[in-house]
């Protein structure tokens, strides 16, 4: 019998932080050139001129993460990866209004 161990890596990220390039990198351990892509496909959507001065909110660490995710283990090319993040995202918006309207808020 074969048991799989799967283990969560879990960091927590405020809205109000913003990453460089660099540091969005580090953070999902990912090359700098499929970044770039994730930008040019509209996955991310960062401030700033260019990728020097580029910043990334909290919440695109997670958008890069799922997104990888995507490309590697459901093999999805770039299109398909970018459509099914924001589709995921419009999941969670519905989910949040449903739950709010369900208490009342």
């Amino acid at each position: 019998m074969t048991t799989t161990v799967s283990v969560l890596h879990c960091q927590v990220v405020e809205d109000e932080v913003w990453l460089s390039l660099l540091e969005l990198c580090q953070a999902c351990g990912s090359e700098r050139e499929l970044v770039l892509q994730l930008v040019e496909h509209g996955v991310l959507e960062p401030q700033g001129d260019g990728p020097a001065s580029w910043l990334f909110s909290g919440a695109s660490l997670q958008r890069t993460r799922v997104a990888l995710r995507l490309l590697h283990d459901l093999e999805l090319n770039l299109p398909g990866a970018a459509l099914a993040v924001d589709l995921l995202d419009q999941i969670a918006q519905l989910q949040r209004e449903l739950r709010a309207a369900s208490s009342g808020h």
